[in-house]
């Protein structure tokens, strides 16, 4: 049974996932991170065969990635340093650290998905409550934990994964309080997945760094986390089968999600990743003969490979005169939205113009699996509970304890071989 859901469920979804947040380490920050997780939380979707989450696909998947992508302010570059320290200690505390980052991004995004799929009618989310709680959870702990116990993780850079804390204790209580625990359930196992991702990640990177190979050691670190990520996320959701029928589908709604996934944030993420000056003249004429002329032809096809994206997306997921989006419809957006992206990727990193292979062309073997696997399940729409509903409190307590140890495990190999990256860090002298 376990077989089935992972192959058919839970591996396209950290597959696409996991290709997204690689493409995330061109774009950066939180709206790439947010671009990466609608990505997977529309691949989960496109997979479940629930026309009542179909239906309202682009709302579930902009709250989901938002809250995916917020945990993109919380700074890590110094803790992966440390995950390259000479000894265990620091080592182990650099691969802990970023298993509680990832944990906390995969809570937050795992959260707001379950949330707005378990939104029914009679019980809908009060949104207002669970934003207004996030926040002040968010801020009193930041306050608590930095300012008053001092309790830094990543010194001198920004101590906000203590907000991020604050926010995912706030948004797990609210879940527990007002009765949502298949959404609650979906938000622990995201959480682990995200954190085991992010601390193997770092340790992969520098075994990568051991073997001399050349290679974008820190793309495979980013792979990991989304890859993980994703088999947590799908296996929150899929091992239940159990989910109530959530709300019924609000054409407003959906416009604002369709326009905030496929217009607003790919609009922030070329500007953010491309830079204002490369996508703007600037006032300048530039002519052929002119060296600029390049990077002009590269902003204008920016510019009209996206226009174009968002003229065919829309054509393709235009829902019915019943406004119901279909599955083949909501599967196709998943590559679609893919696609836009690695080759937003491609462009920015000019990844055409170099002969020498790197982890770009991988993003599209990735995407033809992806394609083959979301093609093979199209009409494979049940699945069964694989996991009883009282027991995953203490499934998931053996899981990240096993995750805890595994991490201790590799902190002890890493040390053990003879090498120190040189842009290691200290926590601890």
């Amino acid at each position: 049974m376990f077989s089935s859901l992972f192959l058919k469920r839970m591996l396209p979804v950290a597959l696409a996932f996991g290709t997204a947040w690689a493409v995330r380490g061109q774009i950066g920050h939180e709206y790439g991170a947010t671009w990466a997780a609608a990505i997977g939380i529309a691949c989960v979707i496109a997979l479940s065969g629930k026309q009542d989450w179909i239906a309202r696909m682009p709302v579930i998947v902009a709250l989901g990635a938002i809250a995916w992508g917020s945990g993109g302010m919380i700074s890590y570059g110094q803790v992966v340093g440390y995950g390259h320290a000479p000894d265990f200690f620091n080592t182990s505390y650099g691969l802990l650290s970023l298993m509680l980052i990832g944990g906390l991004y995969g809570f937050m995004g795992g959260g707001i998905t379950g949330l707005a799929m378990e939104s029914i009618p009679g019980k809908k989310v009060n949104w207002a409550n669970v934003i207004v709680e996030m926040f002040v959870g968010g801020f009193l702990f930041w306050g608590f934990f930095i300012y008053q116990l001092e309790w830094f993780m990543t010194p001198p850079r920004s101590e906000l994964w203590a907000a991020c804390a604050g926010a995912s204790l706030a948004l797990g209580w609210h879940m527990h309080r007002n009765g949502y625990p298949h959404a609650l359930r979906v938000a622990i196992y995201s959480s682990i997945g995200a954190g085991f991702g992010f601390g193997l990640g770092n340790f992969l990177q520098r075994m990568g760094h051991v073997s001399g190979i050349k290679f974008n050691w820190w793309n495979v670190m980013e792979y990991s986390i989304g890859f993980f990520s994703g088999l947590g996320l799908a296996y929150g959701v899929f091992s239940r089968k159990d989910w109530p029928k959530t709300i019924n589908t609000n054409k407003a709604s959906n416009i604002a999600g369709w326009v905030f996934l496929v217009v607003i944030l790919p609009v922030i993420n070329l500007i953010e990743a491309a830079g204002a000056e490369k996508l703007f003249d600037e006032g300048k004429n530039l002519s052929v003969a002119d060296p600029g002329a390049f990077s002009l032809q590269w902003r204008l096809a920016l510019w009209v490979l996206s226009a174009m994206f968002v003229v065919i997306i829309f054509y393709i997921v235009k829902p019915s005169k019943a406004n119901i989006i279909t599955q083949k419809k909501s599967r196709s957006f998943v590559l679609l939205y893919l696609l836009w992206y690695i080759i937003l990727s491609n462009i920015i990193s000019a990844t055409w113009l170099t002969p020498t292979f790197n982890s770009q062309h991988l993003y599209w073997v990735n995407l033809l699996v992806i394609g083959f696997m979301l093609h093979k399940n199209e009409k494979n729409n049940t699945y069964t509970s694989y996991e009883a509903s009282h027991r995953y409190i203490y499934n998931a307590i053996k899981l990240a304890s096993l995750c805890i140890l595994i991490i201790l495990i590799l902190s002890f190999i890493a040390v053990s071989i003879d090498y120190v990256h040189p842009q290691g860090k200290l926590r601890f002298e």
